[in-house]
């Protein structure tokens, strides 16, 4: 039996990791790589022009690589460098934060994990909790031993869906599966498969002196389309959505549009 491949942005640390393995472990062997520390916002980087190092970390018993590199380095080193055999399956998360709505989607570096997966012809989850408001507290408080408990749920309903995965296969057509629940969410809270909201977000940079500027994201988000059916109601909504999502699919264009660009 070949095993599951977990890997995250939220790094070795994380609260979610060891819960979310032991999980896993009622399917398959689990392995982890995952980066050394947070390396979150980071999309789908791949390291070119620094040594990617690695050592083996485990945690409570879990078989757990820490890299150096960023998600999708991990999730390439674990596929095709570290072990030898290739997993069934990559699981990435869970994240502290959701990652839901298509700018999120792509900056996230648990989601740049995913992608490498479907990079390397390996079935992918990314799985993402978080709060509406109130993030900066909550992201704090979700890292204390106080919320153990909460991260076994969150596990839990990991494995839930990652079991549907592995016996069914993702959805026809998706290249992998965006799962995003509230906090606190279990096995018996109401699932529903959802879309991408077309949202972007506003300034992420503050100056802090003259050339010099800092992260600090504004939390204001822009959307393009409408919101009904998409990952961001569902979690406002408090449940659990299911976002099968084929990536960089092409536009459809009118012929009139397929004209001006073909110079015609």
């Amino acid at each position: 039996m070949t095993f599951i491949l977990v890997t995250n942005d939220d790094g070795y640390d994380s609260p979610s990791l060891v819960p979310l393995m032991q999980a896993l472990s009622a399917l398959a062997p689990v392995r982890a790589v995952v980066p050394a520390s947070e390396r979150s916002w980071i999309g789908k980087a791949i390291s070119r022009f620094e040594d990617v190092t690695v050592e083996r970390a485990d945690r409570e018993g879990c078989a757990i690589w820490r890299a150096s590199g960023f998600p999708a380095d991990c999730t390439q080193l674990g596929i095709h460098a570290l072990f030898d055999e290739k997993p069934e399956l990559v699981v990435s998360g869970i994240n502290v934060g959701f990652n839901h709505g298509l700018a999120f989607f792509c900056s996230s570096g648990t989601v740049g994990g995913a992608i490498e997966g479907w990079i390397a012809g390996v079935p992918a989850l990314a799985f993402s909790a978080g709060v509406i408001e109130g993030h900066a507290l909550w992201s704090e408080e979700a890292r204390t031993p106080e919320a153990r408990e909460d991260w076994v749920r969150a596990a839990a309903l990991a494995l839930d869906i990652t079991r549907v995965a592995r016996t069914h296969g993702l959805p026809a057509g998706a290249d992998l599966v965006s799962v995003n629940f509230p906090w606190g969410s279990g096995v018996e809270t109401p699932r529903e498969v959802t879309r991408l909201a077309r949202v972007g977000y506003d300034r992420v940079f503050q100056r802090r002196r003259e050339g010099v500027y800092f992260h600090e994201f504004g939390g204001m988000l822009r959307r393009e389309a409408s919101l009904r059916g998409t990952d961001v109601i569902a979690a406002r909504r408090g449940v659990v959505s299911i976002t099968p999502v084929r990536l960089a699919h092409s536009a459809e264009l009118s012929p009139e549009d397929r004209a001006t660009w073909e110079g015609r």
